[in-house]
């Protein structure tokens, strides 16, 4: 009897710790052909949304889930591509589509349709918060976490706003403003929410850098990358250190980065009819809606 006894126990007990390692077990992970078209999709969100004026690829890269990549290929490059290259080689094929291809089409959107357009990224933003928030949280929270949210969302706010109340000022673009706008442009990787594009529209350049980027010209391309790779490598050591150290903290700024960035371009001073608001509102609901269903389907390590 004991020993049938000890046998049912043993069993109960062999059920309870299957019990809790399901409990504990990670979500399933994509199947490879999911993995590629969400890699796909990711690159060419960011790549069509970085060149447009009042929207960070920093931004996009966090709330799809590829920024930790992205900060490992800057600071670590062999060591990143060696674990990830084939993630990286479908996000740049994706990349390169957006920013060449879909950046067209978005920039037809914009010149007929601007403002819905704008509302309809605005909400798509807004989806994302609640798994962005989500992950600042996954090592804990306190004081400090919030304090750092909203020092990062005070101070991006201030920044962005005087750069968008200077008037435009009178520079001739040549090499050395094309690798500042590199410069930038790293700048709004490596900083989630700083848009490099605004900055450089309030200087006058970035229709000349536009104009040069979209007709392969060299004297535009080659110091914008070469900016943009120096001060992300430059920078982002730096960053993935205070990410190890405080994640919370560092994560929760983002979050107020993210925030403060977004309502800088809201069109709130458009003239609006009732049908414009009616369909504004119906644009913000639905990039909502899409945006927060498919922030579970983030970019997955390979």
């Amino acid at each position: 009897m004991n020993t049938e006894k000890t046998k049912a126990e043993n069993i109960g007990e062999e059920k309870d710790i299957n019990i809790e390692t399901k409990d504990k077990e990670e979500p399933k992970k994509h199947s490879k052909t999911a993995s590629i078209i969400i890699d796909l999709v990711a690159g060419v969100a960011v790549g069509a949304g970085a060149i447009l004026p009042g929207f960070s690829g920093g931004v996009l890269c966090v709330v799809l889930g590829m920024y930790p990549l992205i900060m490992e290929l800057f600071s670590h490059p062999i060591q990143a591509i060696k674990k990830h290259w084939k993630v990286y080689i479908f996000i740049g094929i994706g990349w390169a589509i957006g920013f060449f291809a879909i950046s067209n089409l978005i920039k037809f959107m914009f010149s007929r349709y601007e403002i819905f357009t704008v509302w309809t990224f605005i909400g798509m933003i807004f989806g994302n918060i609640p798994s962005l928030y989500k992950e600042a949280g996954k090592k804990g929270r306190n004081k400090s976490s919030f304090v750092s949210m909203i020092v990062a969302f005070i101070l991006m706010f201030a920044i962005l706003l005087t750069v968008a109340l200077l008037p435009s000022a009178n520079i001739t673009p040549n090499v050395w403003w094309y690798l500042f706008s590199g410069f930038m442009w790293g700048l709004s990787i490596i900083i989630p929410g700083l848009t490099s594009s605004s900055i450089m529209m309030s200087l006058g350049i970035y229709e000349a850098f536009n104009a040069g980027l979209a007709g392969f010209k060299l004297e535009v391309v080659i110091p914008w990358v070469i900016g943009m790779i120096l001060t992300a490598a430059a920078l982002a050591r730096i960053v993935e250190y205070i990410f190890k150290k405080h994640y919370s903290q560092a994560f929760h700024a983002v979050i107020g980065i993210v925030v403060s960035s977004t309502l800088m371009i809201f069109p709130i001073f458009e003239k609006y009819s009732v049908s414009d608001v009616l369909i504004s509102a119906g644009c913000v609901i639905i990039g909502f809606i899409v945006a927060f269903k498919l922030s579970h389907f983030k970019i997955q390590e390979q």
